[in-house]
C-alpha cells in the first residue's frame, strides 16, 4: 500500500505533516503534478509545489 506524504508550513509558521494512504485521495493528488514532477515522485523523490513538498512512499 502506497503513502502519499505532504509537508506545508501553517500560518503560524510551524510544519504540519500529513499522511494519505487512501488510495482515492493518492489518485486525485497525482492530477496535480505535471509529467516531470510526476516521474519524480513516482521514483520516491520529494517534489515541490509552491510551499508544499510531497513524497510518495511505495511498499
Amino acid at each position: 500500500m502506497s503513502l502519499l506524504m505532504r509537508t506545508y508550513r501553517l500560518a503560524s509558521g510551524l510544519w504540519q505533516e500529513e499522511r494519505i494512504d487512501d488510495p482515492d485521495r493518492i489518485e486525485r493528488y497525482m492530477k496535480l503534478f505535471d509529467r516531470d514532477d510526476l516521474k519524480k515522485i513516482q521514483a520516491g523523490e520529494k517534489v515541490r509545489i509552491e510551499k508544499d513538498e510531497w513524497q510518495l512512499i511505495q511498499d
